[in-house]
């Protein structure tokens, strides 16, 4: 891995505690490998639900976005969503916590290509995605 990468890496979890979105769906960042994000967040009725008192797919896909963009940052490199696709496999009733497992499958020079699956605190799968991200730019070492 990268010098920049690696300095990336342990500081993901700072930078992202900062992002109001990830705080207000709850969204926490549980594991980081180059290439790989697993996020965790909670199915809260009232917040997270929709009318049918299951997850909203939006907050699913918030979720599944989060992790794939958070698993291309692992490689040191910003990205911005360009396509995103989603498979609802299973709707997620309010519980405690359910992942979302993101990976890197194409880490080009100026997009990149991820997957993501969701699950619920049984290991069902909830959701399957795939986004295609444009590289704009590194992110930059703090020389303090």
């Amino acid at each position: 891995m990268e010098k920049n990468a690696e300095w990336f890496k342990e500081n993901l979890v700072t930078i992202y505690d900062e992002n109001p979105y990830i705080n207000l769906l709850d969204i926490s960042i549980e594991h980081l490998e180059e290439g790989t994000a697993e996020l965790s967040m909670p199915v809260v009725a009232g917040k997270h639900t929709n009318l049918y008192n299951i997850a909203h797919g939006g907050a699913l896909a918030s979720l599944a976005d989060s992790a794939m963009g958070i698993a291309c940052a692992t490689t040191g490199k910003k990205v911005v969503t360009l396509e995103m696709n989603i498979n609802f496999i299973k709707g997620a009733v309010p519980q405690s916590i359910i992942k979302a497992v993101g990976k890197v499958i194409h880490n080009g020079k100026s997009t990149m290509v991820a997957e993501s699956e969701i699950v619920d605190k049984e290991n069902q799968l909830l959701a399957k995605t795939r986004g295609t991200f444009f590289v704009t730019g590194m992110f930059k070492e703090n020389k303090e």
